[in-house]
């Protein structure tokens, strides 16, 4: 569902490396269980206890004091897997009904009372063998989470009703278009799945099912469904974090003990046939470079040679060791991108690969590659160095993931080993099925699974976008004829009333350690030793405000060549070695700072901080490595143009800044600026930017203040470099009212974005600026999203931001519209933007405003990488190291008036500009019936086109 994901843009501004944690599954019954003493060293010692009350729901309690922060995670063992055939979609959609009020809770208020508890993840998931309900919140909070799962649990059913259902319908059929239809090669990926399983099997669709199935979706499906599958003896629920594990089970006793079991669960009779001959077929998308899908059939989750074809994916596409990075992209330079990944099923996991076509490549030339490739791998296996990388990157994935509390972290860890092993304890015998693999093992997998007659192989190519999007029903205008079904739960009185919040937890927010080295470097540390885990983020204050204006892109270009090749190491050398530690070193320069960073076990730490120096220090800027990357470079920007989303957001940034303005351009630049930098050019950005007095290292997890100033000495003590501080220029563009068109013939929906000129994170008005803009549009519950996704049904979700930088920054509200809706999207937005300024906020809106803002703080400091990055910010805007312990204070003293003259100071719908990247052909009139403004039609980078006669097609 569409939860924190309205706040993308905003974190996208600021570095977010967070790593694709690998994350498997389990279920079991004993007392208090510490991980086994055989298990392998770097194995952490998860304390768990595990009971089940007398209605069949396991429970899994794991205490963990690292934050003030409790998790939930309640699993209930349903999927796609468990779904009729004509019914695809529909564990899904319920997942989606399960938000929508039950006997206690209000409609809609599931996420208002989590929200104004502070929760800083809430959410729901559907996968093919489970769905998952999860949120973390203060501790203290964590009576009100039980609260509200055990009444959808036990009081869902007698509100379960043809309008909740109609509006979810919408919503649901929203999200479809948004992740598959709209997204560049989101159905050709589904066909791959169509082609793997027959038609009948219950992973042939796509999780969210087809557009027919969801409508005809009816209330008594629904009725039934939960019925069949919701109930205690069928669930698992895990709570971790800051918890008395006593009283959580007096808890957990109150509110779900009552709540009687459901009938026997059928058990899942699909079976999945092997495939015998290789299956093809190629699927036209809006897209300007051909891609190749290809997937096997791999054996099941946990199950033997599953761990052997995770490591395989990862050995073959897992980054810039794998071989096929190494041969398709860096030597050969025939791919854009190349991933492969094997998703871990109970029906047989899914081996995935796929590769992107450089301009000019044909896919059959790239996929003849990738059968050489393949066919060395089943001819010889991988050697030793490949498994001992692909073993180490695994593990450090692995045991990184138990940073995060909740989410696709620790509690649901426990949850997946619980649902697939009946074992939460098993991350030792986990972390050893990969130590016991070896390469003869690879070897035989490859042979006996990765068969050519045993694979599909799907092209996505460009052309027309072909979508089957049928009409939404009238059903709900029935609902007057609709019957009554009353709950199976008799009332309990006391349930009436949301529980009060418990005495605020005596664990605080870290305040980082801090020191200077003799050349001027800014050392930051926050302690973390939960867990064997070390990041660190090299952070210099030279962004793309650095850029020359006629150069847009330079800032970039210089970071992305770090890690291209040292006067010790080759860029191959630097990724292998990365590996060998089961780490990454990453990079990325955005609007106010560069950074580049690596995260790992606490054991490799000197290797990280050596390899991370070498990058930092020593960039060799290597002619022929350079001309690669910049090849690279531009095709990522040719790709922009499939992407709606990223259309809107660079037109707009064009719009607000101008072209005279270092951020009027997307960060990679334009591609004539990067055809135009030269060597010199990123060598003295280097040389300029990247200097100790400029300079922050943040180091966050199992370290000392004496181990991190022995390693920042070590490493970055000797570096030397002339401090050149700079100052973003200013802004001189206004705006007024006018809408600009960026076409995409064919689209499933518009991206929308309504903005202007916003403000430097400098600002004193801060913090009564983010409370109004959580009433406007930065909570699930805000206006602008229980408009435009709950009202009207327009969206898979509604936002507004303020993205801050160190110079002015930008305001911008909207989403991926229904296409038909684009125009009346737009009415609605400026009303809102219109009511925030002349509407003064509630009280619950203040409250829920504030108590979301401030107790959600913990949640910045979960994991290392999250740590690292809130720190960094205190760097690039010069906060006090306390600062975010004194911020719930500043927050708590906003009042309604601060929000008003927030709104009124800084919301301008009259100098708002509208940017919709959609069909031209099927929004352009509608959009100029508004009479908002003049109505032009740009190009992906903000440059009005002729206005040449409509057409269809790509």
């Amino acid at each position: 569902m569409f939860r924190l994901e309205m706040f993308f843009m905003q974190k996208s501004i600021r570095f977010r490396l967070s790593l694709c944690l690998i994350v498997f599954a389990s279920l079991a019954q004993t007392a208090v269980v510490a991980a086994p003493s055989s298990a392998p060293p770097t194995a952490p010692q998860i304390r768990y206890e595990k009971y089940t009350l007398k209605n069949g729901l396991e429970v899994i309690l794991a205490e963990d004091h690292r934050l003030p922060l409790a998790a939930v995670d309640l699993w209930y063992h349903v999927g796609p897997a468990n779904e009729r055939a004509g019914r695809t979609g529909f564990a899904h959609l319920f997942e989606h009904m399960m938000f929508e009020g039950s006997q206690h809770v209000g409609p809609k208020a599931h996420d208002h009372y989590l929200e104004g508890a502070g929760a800083s993840d809430i959410n729901g998931t559907t996968d093919f063998d489970r769905t998952n309900y999860f949120e973390t919140l203060p501790s203290n909070q964590l009576q009100l989470a039980l609260w509200l799962e055990s009444d959808r649990m036990g009081y869902l059913l007698g509100k379960l009703d043809q309008e909740r259902l109609a509006n979810q319908r919408d919503v649901v059929r929203n999200e479809r278009r948004q992740s598959v239809e709209n997204s560049p090669y989101g159905l050709v990926e589904e066909e791959m799945y169509h082609q793997l399983f027959p038609r009948e099997h219950p992973y042939y669709a796509d999780v969210m099912g087809s557009h027919h199935d969801i409508e005809a979706a009816r209330i008594d499906d629904i009725r039934e469904f939960f019925h069949q599958y919701y109930t205690p003896n069928n669930a698992s629920l895990t709570i971790a974090g800051d918890i008395d594990p006593a009283q959580a089970k007096v808890w957990v006793e109150k509110y779900f003990a009552s709540i009687p079991s459901g009938p026997a669960v059928p058990k899942i009779t699909a079976s999945t046939p092997p495939i015998t001959a290789e299956r093809r077929a190629k699927i036209t998308d809006q897209v300007e470079l051909p891609r190749i899908y290809m997937g096997w059939i791999m054996p099941s989750i946990y199950q033997p040679g599953d761990a052997e074809s995770d490591l395989l994916a990862q050995i073959l596409g897992g980054g810039k060791s794998s071989r096929l990075y190494k041969k398709l992209v860096y030597e050969k330079q025939i791919a854009q991108d190349v991933q492969v990944q094997n998703s871990n099923l109970l029906l047989g996991s899914v081996f995935e690969l796929q590769a992107t076509a450089k301009p000019g490549v044909k896919p059959e030339d790239l996929e003849k590659a990738i059968n050489d490739e393949l066919e060395k791998l089943r001819a010889d296996g991988p050697t030793q160095a490949e498994l001992d990388r692909a073993r180490n990157l695994i593990e450090t994935h692995i045991i990184g993931g138990l940073e995060r509390l909740g989410g696709f972290g620790l509690a649901d860890r426990l949850n997946q080993y619980n649902q697939y092993l009946h074992d939460p304890g098993y991350l030792p015998k986990d972390l050893e099925r990969y130590n016991q693999a070896t390469t003869a093992d690879l070897k035989r997998i490859a042979q006996e699974k990765l068969k050519t007659s045993a694979r599909v192989a799907v092209w996505g190519l460009p052309g027309d976008r072909v979508v089957d999007d049928p009409p939404s029903t009238k059903e709900a205008e029935q609902k007057s004829k609709e019957t009554v079904v009353a709950g199976t739960m008799p009332d309990e009185p006391w349930r009436a009333n949301p529980p009060p919040a418990g005495p605020p937890s005596k664990l605080s927010l870290p305040i980082p350690t801090s020191f200077k080295l003799a050349n001027g470097i800014t050392v930051m540390l926050v302690e973390q030793h939960q867990l064997p885990m070390v990041s660190a983020h090299l952070e210099v204050l030279n962004g793309s405000d650095a850029n020359p204006v006629e150069k847009p892109g330079l800032a970039s270009f210089t970071a992305q060549m770090l890690p291209q090749g040292t006067d010790h190491r080759t860029a191959t050398e630097i990724a292998d070695d990365a590996a060998q530690i089961g780490a990454s070193v990453r990079q990325v320069s955005v609007s106010d700072d560069s950074v580049v960073a690596i995260r790992t076990l606490k054991s490799n730490v000197d290797a990280a901080l050596d390899l991370l120096a070498d990058v930092v220090l020593h960039p060799k800027f290597d002619p022929a490595e350079i001309e690669r990357v910049r090849k690279n470079r531009e095709t990522d920007i040719l790709q922009i143009q499939d992407d709606p989303m990223q259309l809107a957001i660079g037109v707009l940034m064009k719009t607000v800044y101008g072209p005279g303005h270092p951020y009027g351009y997307r960060e990679v630049g334009t591609i004539e600026a990067n055809r135009a930098i030269a060597r010199d050019d990123l060598r003295k950005m280097w040389q300029v930017g990247y200097a100790p007095g400029n300079s922050e290292l943040v180091l966050t997890g199992d370290l000392t203040p004496g181990e991190a100033r022995t390693l920042a000495e070590k490493y970055f003590g000797a570096w030397q470099g002339a401090t050149s501080k700079h100052e973003p220029p200013p802004v001189n563009v206004k705006t007024s009212r006018a809408i600009s068109i960026v076409d995409k013939p064919g689209a499933a929906q518009t991206f929308l974005l309504v903005g202007n000129l916003g403000v430097p994170r400098s600002t004193p008005d801060y913090v009564p600026l983010e409370v109004m803009n959580n009433i406007l549009g930065g909570l699930f519950s805000s206006r602008i999203n229980s408009n435009l996704r709950e009202e009207h049904g327009y969206t898979y979700g509604g936002f507004s931001a303020f993205l801050y930088r160190r110079g002015p920054g930008v305001f911008l509200a909207g989403g991926g519209i229904r296409t038909d809706a684009t125009a009346p999207a737009v009415q609605e937005l400026f009303k809102e933007l219109g009511r925030i300024r002349t509407s003064s906020p509630t009280l619950d809106e203040m409250q829920l405003s504030k108590g979301s803002f401030s107790h959600s703080l913990a949640g910045l400091f979960e994991t290392s990488e999250e740590t690292a990055n809130t720190i960094g910010e205190l760097f690039t805007y010069d906060l006090p190291l306390d600062y975010y312990q004194q911020l719930p204070a500043k927050i708590d003293a906003v009042t309604s008036d601060d929000v008003q003259r927030m709104a009124e100071k800084y919301i301008h719908p009259e100098t708002s500009v509208v940017i919709g990247a959609g069909d031209r052909a099927k929004i352009e009139d509608d959009l100029k019936k508004l009479a908002i403004g003049p109505v032009d039609v740009r190009d992906y980078e903000g440059i009005p086109v002729k206005q040449a006669a409509r057409v269809g097609g790509h």
